[in-house]
């Protein structure tokens, strides 16, 4: 007859092995041109789920969904001037209840505006020339075509290209003015944290998502990381927009810290693996630092 085991003598369940809970805020179906979101995104939570338990949802639900997490990832959300409430929304409530939003909501990057690109031309960084005011355009260099975009544009939502005999028109406070440049290419630099993972080029002007490996010199890396550096975000991605001047220089188009998009479908697999792995040792840095 087997003898029962007493209440001491049983034997006990290890308890289970508790793993960070993240909101994974993405707009699947939103339409962006010449990129694929909805891709990206599930691609990326699949191999995050190996580390951490995710929920996908809309950036209209964030605020009403991230009490139940850890922290709140903001990815292919979006532009925000589509749905403005409820990113205000999501802000305040992520900011009154300390939860951690992965960027950090502190970015001084497109996070903010474009207002950063006026800052940094009045002070001299490599960004092309930027004002905001009629009187200042004596302080662009001369332009046939000038680029008119709102200080609260994204995705190239209200930008125009007007003749320089009318530019004046357009100056109403709420814009940014920029002299129309005949670049080479555009480039983009791919950061986790502070450390560069991968560059991408459109060697066509006229095609900006045909996008190729680009091989980064020193002074490219410098370059980038000067405005990763600027933006003092300890945590998150970043993708330096550039593009390549008459003069052979680097000039900044935009610093994108909110929702970059990736591009990874143009990367190889070791270098999408790559890029999982350093944006999961972030993620985990970042859990730490924030618990």
């Amino acid at each position: 007859m087997i003898k029962p085991l007493s209440s001491s003598e049983e034997p006990r369940m290890a308890p289970a092995r508790t793993r960070p809970r993240l909101l994974y805020v993405t707009d699947l179906a939103y339409p962006a041109r010449g990129r694929r979101y909805g891709d990206e995104d599930v691609h990326l939570t699949s191999r995050l789920r190996a580390d951490f338990d995710l929920a996908l949802c809309h950036p209209r639900d964030a605020a009403a969904l991230l009490d139940g997490f850890d922290a709140v990832v903001v990815r292919n959300s979006g532009p925000v001037l589509t749905y403005p409430e409820a990113y205000e929304a999501f802000r305040r409530r992520a900011t009154e209840t300390g939860k951690p939003v992965y960027n950090p909501l502190t970015g001084r990057g497109d996070m903010a505006g474009k207002q950063y690109l006026l800052e940094l031309s009045a002070a001299g960084r490599p960004v092309i020339p930027t004002v905001d005011r009629a009187e200042d355009l004596r302080l662009l260099p001369a332009a046939d075509r000038y680029v008119v975009k709102p200080r609260l544009g994204a995705d190239s939502m209200g930008l125009r290209v007007v003749a320089g005999d009318t530019v004046r028109e357009f100056i109403d406070g709420s814009v940014l003015v920029q002299p129309h440049i005949d670049f080479a290419y555009e480039v983009s630099f791919y950061f986790v944290d502070h450390d560069l993972q991968y560059a991408l080029y459109a060697p066509d002007p006229g095609r900006r998502w045909q996008l190729e490996p680009y091989e980064v010199t020193p002074r490219d890396l410098e370059f980038a990381r000067s405005f990763v550096d600027w933006n003092t975000l300890d945590h998150g991605i970043q993708r330096v927009d550039a593009c390549r001047a008459p003069d052979g220089e680097l000039l900044l188009v935009e610093l994108e810290d909110l929702n970059p998009y990736l591009s990874l479908d143009a990367l190889g697999t070791e270098s999408r693996e790559s890029f999982v792995s350093a944006m999961t040792a972030s993620l985990h840095r970042f859990l730490r630092a924030a618990g």
